[in-house]
């Protein structure tokens, strides 16, 4: 039976609502200051309130309440939209920020609603009225405005993190209890440990490791990404070296940003649509057969890009021409075979599903079955493997009791396959398993599905090697 949201009668009309000042205080004027277009109703009208959606749901799992479900803030939206709530309602408010944009609900919903854009629409329209603190509009406007719009930035700041985590200030701020006065406990902890050595797309290319007498080899263009070209240098060299054990051309275009996932999930529809614009332009000159991406969040954006430049004159066919040519690192994997490695890897493995893999892109099989094709490998299926583990861009951080709610119950049900490795295919999931499996002191590790493929292919090499020498020194 279907519970219905009570739209609340003491809420300020949209008239009265607060916005910047000239500004339209209507749904539609909202959404035109938040750059982006009024859903169609349409979108609203294709939820028939079923509840199938409830229990996949992780908010609504662990908090049972109606508004905190996705039908329950779909009509929040649509109070907002038709005008009976006011923009700047505190509950709309909230749940914008509440809710994970996991996509749990869309990959259910009988009736194929698209939650995604609607709550894309709607966290736009929060974040272009939101009354926000000093401090906060800051933090945005680092993030958002300076630091994720230019990869030299990003190094730069990850260089100071790698100098804080090595000189022995990071153990020092811990050890002296400093961030724990600032606040900053929970999220420091949250930080990846910098790579030595950055991922830097300056226009290498690497060649295929053997070739199909019959075929040219397939030219792979790799999004380096943000955070994975400074923290995640392990998975880009494993990417690179399984593309290439498979045949595949690698290169590494040059003039690539952030793909701008986290702009988008935070409501900076322009910025999105402007990295997407420069990395449409850098990745169509490498004239790459496929774009691979080996973080499911930014294989899934990239997927949208369609989507987000829609209306754009310039870009809106290249757009989706380039989003019908990425592919997700598994799901390439999976097209390609995987070629079988020869040496076995007698590890038990578990798999956390990340959200924009399974629900977003409908890819759930295929990292199995590049696991499937190692040998030796225990692999364990972990109960809940779908359910969101928190991270969620930056929710971690902006909803850090919730977070850990949902990577306990992640945690524990890894723990109880008794696998020594934990594996995954999104950056932020990674960061938060290894967070949790840090503060738990559990004798496991957590890595990408393609750095536990590559493990096997490097095992095949260091058996050559070893046969080679062998055979010389007879």
């Amino acid at each position: 039976m279907s519970t219905s949201v009570a739209t609340p009668t003491s809420a300020a009309s949209p008239a009265g609502a607060a916005s910047p000042a000239g500004a339209a205080t209507d749904f539609h004027g909202l959404l035109h200051l938040a750059d982006t277009s009024a859903p169609n109703a349409a979108l609203y009208d294709a939820c028939v309130r079923c509840g199938l959606c409830l229990e996949s749901c992780p908010t609504y799992s662990l908090l049972h309440l109606e508004p905190a479900s996705p039908r329950g803030r779909i009509a929040l939206m649509r109070a907002v939209g038709e005008g009976q709530l006011a923009p700047t309602a505190p509950s709309f408010l909230a749940q914008m920020d509440l809710c994970l944009g996991c996509l749990a609900c869309q990959a259910v919903c009988p009736s194929g609603v698209e939650y995604g854009h609607l709550h894309e629409a709607g966290r736009a329209q929060a974040a272009a009225v939101r009354q926000k603190s000093a401090l906060r509009r800051v933090i945005e406007w680092t993030v958002f405005q300076w630091l994720f719009v230019s990869l030299g930035r990003v190094r730069l700041f990850a260089r100071s993190l790698w100098l804080y985590q090595r000189s022995g200030l990071q153990w020092l701020a811990r050890r002296l209890g400093v961030l724990r006065l600032l606040g900053m406990e929970g999220a420091e902890q949250l930080l990846p440990r910098i790579d030595d050595r950055f991922v830097i797309a300056d226009g290498s290319v690497y060649p295929p490791l053997w070739t199909a007498a019959e075929q040219s080899p397939r030219r792979v263009a790799l999004l380096t990404g943000c955070v994975q070209s400074v923290a995640f240098a392990a998975v880009h060299a494993a990417t690179i070296h399984a593309l290439r054990v498979n045949g595949c051309e690698v290169v590494l275009p040059r003039g690539q940003e952030c793909c701008g996932a986290l702009h988008q999930h935070g409501g900076e529809l322009a910025r999105a649509r402007e990295l997407a614009r420069r990395n449409i332009d850098a990745l169509e000159a490498a004239h790459a057969d496929v774009i691979v991406v080996n973080a499911a969040g930014c294989s899934h954006h990239v997927k949208e890009y369609g989507h987000l430049l829609r209306d754009d004159p310039l870009y809106a066919e290249r757009a989706a021409a380039l989003a019908a040519r990425t592919r997700d690192i598994t799901e390439l994997l999976a097209e390609l075979g995987p070629r079988p490695p020869q040496s076995s890897l007698p590890w038990r493995v578990t798999y956390q599903e990340p959200c924009h893999l399974a629900h977003g892109q409908k890819i759930t099989s295929q990292p199995r079955r590049v696991l499937a094709a190692i040998p030796g490998l225990d692999f364990v299926e972990m109960a809940e493997s779908s359910m969101c583990c928190g991270s969620a861009g930056t929710y971690n951080i902006l909803q850090p009791e919730m977070a850990a709610q949902l990577l306990a119950r992640k945690l524990d049900h890894s723990a109880a396959t008794r696998a020594e490795v934990i594996a995954s295919a999104n950056t932020g999931c990674m960061i938060q398993m290894r967070a949790g499996v840090a503060q738990r002191g559990m004798p496991v590790r957590v890595l990408h599905v393609v750095e536990i493929l590559d493990a096997a292919y490097r095992l095949d090499e260091q058996g050559v090697s070893a046969r080679a020498s062998t055979l010389t020194s007879s």
